[in-house]
């Protein structure tokens, strides 16, 4: 569960993709590269890494930014990522049948991963409110 304090409730949109069949060590190397860019370097970064990681969180990005636009009408050219991160799934176990009757064992690794956008015309908005607010208050004294 992703926790959000009142400030960030109305600027920020998240995606989550769960149990992607690849290990959370191989999807947090391609994570690392995009945490804290905007939304077009993002798709830019993904588009030409040649890790297959990055097609699923394409997929999670696309998805994160169609619900900005969709869910909170945000222009997709203010958005940032703002929290990107890879926990490990469960692990599916799997046995290979093996020679003399004998079996090897499979384990397939799980991850989940979120993607967080956030608006930042928004909170330049509420800066600009704060700063016009606060020299008001300077004039009233």
């Amino acid at each position: 569960m992703i926790k959000k304090g009142k400030a960030n409730r109305y600027t920020e949109v998240y995606a989550l993709g769960q149990h992607i069949c690849m290990s959370a060590h191989k999807a947090r190397r391609v994570i690392d590269q995009i945490r804290g860019r905007s939304y077009e370097e993002t798709l830019m970064i993904l588009e030409l890494m040649p890790y297959r990681a990055c097609y699923a969180i394409l997929k999670l990005v696309y998805s994160a930014a169609a619900n900005a636009t969709h869910n909170k009408g945000f222009n997709k050219t203010s958005l940032i990522i703002s929290k990107a991160e890879v926990n490990e799934g469960t692990t599916v176990k799997k046995l290979k049948p093996r020679a003399r009757g004998r079996s090897y064992p499979i384990k397939r690794s799980t991850c989940h991963i979120t993607i967080v956008l956030k608006d930042i015309s928004l909170d330049e908005e509420e800066e600009i409110a704060k700063t016009k607010s606060y020299k008001l208050e300077l004039r009233n004294i």
